[in-house]
This record gives C-alpha cells, sequence and structure tokens, in this order.
C-alpha cells in the first residue's frame, strides 16, 4: 500500500510510504503536486491541513507583518484545495490533519529516532512524513 503525506507551502514536502516503510522524501513546487500524485498513484493521500486551525502560532509584531502572515496563511489554504482537487480528480482518498494533530517540528535527529529514515530531510519533508505516519501502514 502506497500512502503519501504533503506539508503544503512555497516549498511542498512530499512524503512516500510504501508498505508501512519511508521510501522517498522531496521538495516540490506546488504546481507538480498533481504529476506527483499522478505518478505515485497512492492509495491514500494525507496533507496538514491549515484551514482545519484558526490560530497561527505567531504573533505579529506590526500591521505589515500580520499582514504577510494572513498571506501566507492564504496561499497555503489555496495549495491545500489544489491537493484535494487533485485527489478528485485522480480518484485517490485524501484528508486533512490540523497542523496541531500533525504535532510539534521533528529535528533530524528526532526525525530518524521515529522514522528510521537516514537519509537527508528538510523541515517540509519531515512534516510530510510526519502527518502521514500514523496512516502509513493504512489504517
Amino acid at each position: 500500500m502506497l500512502i503519501i503525506g504533503i506539508d503544503p507551502g512555497s516549498n511542498t514536502g512530499v512524503a512516500v510510504y510504501d508498505e508501512g516503510r519511508l521510501v522517498r522524501l522531496m521538495t516540490v513546487e506546488p504546481m507538480h503536486i498533481g504529476a506527483i500524485l499522478a505518478g505515485h498513484s497512492p492509495e491514500r493521500v494525507i496533507f496538514e491541513d491549515s484551514r482545519l486551525q484558526t490560530h497561527t502560532w505567531t504573533q505579529a509584531k506590526t500591521r505589515a507583518a500580520a499582514l504577510k502572515m494572513a498571506r501566507n496563511v492564504g496561499e497555503v489554504d489555496a495549495w491545500c484545495r489544489l491537493i484535494v482537487a487533485e485527489c478528485e480528480k485522480l480518484g485517490i482518498p485524501a484528508h486533512g490533519i490540523s497542523p496541531k494533530r500533525k504535532g510539534a517540528k521533528l529535528d533530524a535527529a528526532q526525525f530518524e529516532a521515529a522514522t528510521g529514515w537516514t537519509g537527508s530531510s528538510n523541515e517540509h519533508t519531515r512534516d510530510a512524513a510526519m502527518v502521514a505516519f500514523p496512516y502509513r501502514r493504512g489504517t
């Protein structure tokens, strides 16, 4: 069973689990999400869905910073809609997980301890992998 986890953003993290084992991490531009999904034909997609949480974790210190944060969150919300649309088009079951439910960000050492992954990673690919981690075996 092939499961894909996605952390949407301007640098979108993608994690691929095959039969419960993490086999690939990649960072892509959001416009390539559809091609990644079509090329892998996963049984399920799990993505970090910013729309499921209203809290933004960071307090803006200025109006300009608040506007930039709002714009960034709006972009991620649009990429979440793109993931859902691409999955629907391809007939792939997909669901979002709130950032809070995904859990805290892991550094490389914590990530290796949790997943066994010894290859390179970045915060986006680690987040993608952790979004899908509980579902890696299809449950």
